[in-house]
């Protein structure tokens, strides 16, 4: 994969948060959205390949119910987005008639893309929808998710969505123009930071809630975003929906917002998988295997392993875990195992 530096993204996965579809209102704004919308054409009929993972159907929820007080507890919000969903596809679909272009509505869960043969269904459909020039329109599954299975919010969602098709670049359009090096809420000294080669705990430290208060992501869960899709090789952008042509002044190659490298330029698609998979047991391993693991790749032998951290059984994923307890590595056992301290 060639780098934004040096040409345009084919394959562009665009997350739109709540506040931005909003303009930090209650309500759905359609001016906003019309303005999105509007940029996601230009793109498609310039040739690339633009799928929109899109978070509102909660606030048009709560717009057609004309606001009521239900709380914050799960089924609520699920309730909201059942109803909301239809009508922000709707609004959806009316804008982007005006410019000749169909859509398709796609929920998905975490556990669509935990197993295997949904991964690669989710997978084909996706790519199927773009070969026929449709613009996947993408939503958690907030009606029938639970705890243990829902991704949580659209950024990390979008970051699944990227690995799942081979993304060559994900867009995080948000109520901030990026990462700055302070909270620029209360620092008027804050620095925007216009790229990122490694995210570590000076990243982290760095992250502050939703300014909106509207979705359920703040920098933290968009930083989550870029990690995950870095390690799937796709290189991640948060830039500001605010502003006018944001999408195509990043296409162009404008340096906006805070662009976070892939840590994988080339992953092949069952590594891809791994990510993705929840992992159903850890391993704790000794720094010698923590070496061969992140310089060469090689296979974990058990003289490598110190800790069974959780048990699991042949087959399903695991996550790897440094002596210090930091994950390193997805991977698929070759034997049942069962906790155990070396």
């Amino acid at each position: 994969m060639t780098s934004l530096d040096t040409r345009p993204a084919q394959r562009i996965v665009v997350k739109v948060g709540t506040s931005v579809l909003t303009g930090g209102t209650p309500r759905l704004s359609r001016q906003r959205m019309l303005d999105v919308v509007a940029q996601a054409a230009r793109q498609h009929a310039a040739g690339h390949e633009i799928i929109l993972v899109s978070s509102g159907a909660v606030a048009a929820g709560r717009e057609r119910l004309n606001f009521p007080h239900f709380g914050r507890s799960v089924p609520a919000k699920q309730m909201l987005a059942a109803v909301g969903q239809s009508r922000l596809m709707q609004v959806y679909g009316d804008l982007f008639d005006i410019f000749g272009i169909t859509v398709a509505q796609v929920l998905l869960t975490r556990d669509d893309l935990n197993n295997r043969t949904r991964f690669l269904n989710a997978r084909d459909t996706l790519l199927t929808l773009l070969d026929h020039h449709i613009i996947p329109i993408i939503n958690e599954n907030d009606t029938t998710a639970t705890h243990e299975i829902r991704v949580g919010d659209n950024d990390n969602l979008s970051a699944l969505v990227a690995t799942l098709i081979e993304a060559d670049l994900l867009v995080l359009l948000t109520d901030q123009p990026g990462l700055f090096t302070a909270d620029p809420r209360q620092d008027k000294d804050a620095q925007l930071i216009p790229r990122v080669a490694r995210i570590d705990e000076t990243m982290w430290a760095l992250a502050g809630d939703s300014v909106s208060g509207l979705g359920t992501g703040g920098m933290v869960t968009k930083i989550q975003a870029a990690q995950f899709a870095s390690r799937g090789g796709v290189p991640t952008i948060i830039a500001s929906g605010k502003e006018p042509d944001t999408l195509d002044r990043l296409v162009r190659g404008d340096g906006i917002g805070t662009r976070f490298d892939p840590a994988n330029p080339t992953l092949e698609n069952k590594k891809r998988w791994l990510l993705l998979e929840k992992p159903h047991g850890a391993v704790k391993v000794d720094a010698g295997a923590a070496r061969m693991l992140l310089s060469g790749g090689a296979s974990l032998l058990p003289v490598g392993i110190t800790t069974i951290e959780r048990e699991f059984e042949r087959g399903a994923a695991i996550s790897v875990l440094n002596s210090d307890g930091k994950e390193i590595a997805h991977g698929l056992p070759a034997m049942t195992a069962t906790p155990y301290s070396s």
